[in-house]
């Protein structure tokens, strides 16, 4: 079952705040999480490196959040993206919001210019958006089966990918400036 009338849209200053209550309570079950996604979004809007943040709103509650930032690719491949984290709260997952999210934001992307985005996350789910596993592009750390590329214009970087700085931000205060 799908829900009707979601609206995704820019995510605003006052959104903030749901927004990372949303994150926490969309993660709050996940095993494979460490907890911190809510301090990741937090640090990639502190140092402005948020791309593309969007929400969805069902009526007028926000019940969902995408975020995209900038990745550097070894070959110094540019204009390749990081998606993530996504998150849609648990009464609402399930219903093609997290799906609609991805695809504007794609589609945000691609208006952007970019080259291309990738993302860690469950194999099954990320496939059907185009997302492959790409010999020769890592992401140090990572098994390669969760680890997923899709380029926009055919050419895919290789060497190891890393993710901003904020990816590292755990809540605790200066960990991703010591990281």
């Amino acid at each position: 079952m799908t829900v009707q009338n979601v609206l995704i849209r820019d995510e605003k200053s006052n959104d903030f705040a749901v927004i990372s209550e949303v994150t926490i309570a969309a993660f709050e079950t996940m095993e494979i999480s460490n907890h911190t996604e809510q301090f990741i979004i937090e640090a990639l809007r502190s140092a402005k490196a948020l791309t593309v943040s969007l929400v969805a709103e069902v009526g007028s509650l926000v019940v969902g959040h995408i975020a995209f930032s900038p990745v550097t690719m070894s070959d110094g491949t540019n204009d390749w993206y990081g998606l993530g984290p996504v998150s849609i709260h648990p009464d609402f997952q399930r219903k093609g919001i997290g799906k609609a999210l991805i695809q504007e934001g794609l589609s945000r992307l691609k208006d952007l210019k970019a080259k291309g985005c990738c993302l860690v996350g469950h194999p099954q789910y990320y496939r059907q958006f185009g997302f492959k596993n790409v010999e020769g592009l890592v992401h140090e750390g990572v098994p390669q089966e969760v680890f997923f590329a899709l380029s926009f214009d055919g050419n895919i970087p290789q060497g190891n990918v890393m993710f901003h700085e904020g990816f590292k931000a755990n809540g605790q205060q200066g960990a991703a400036a010591d990281g």
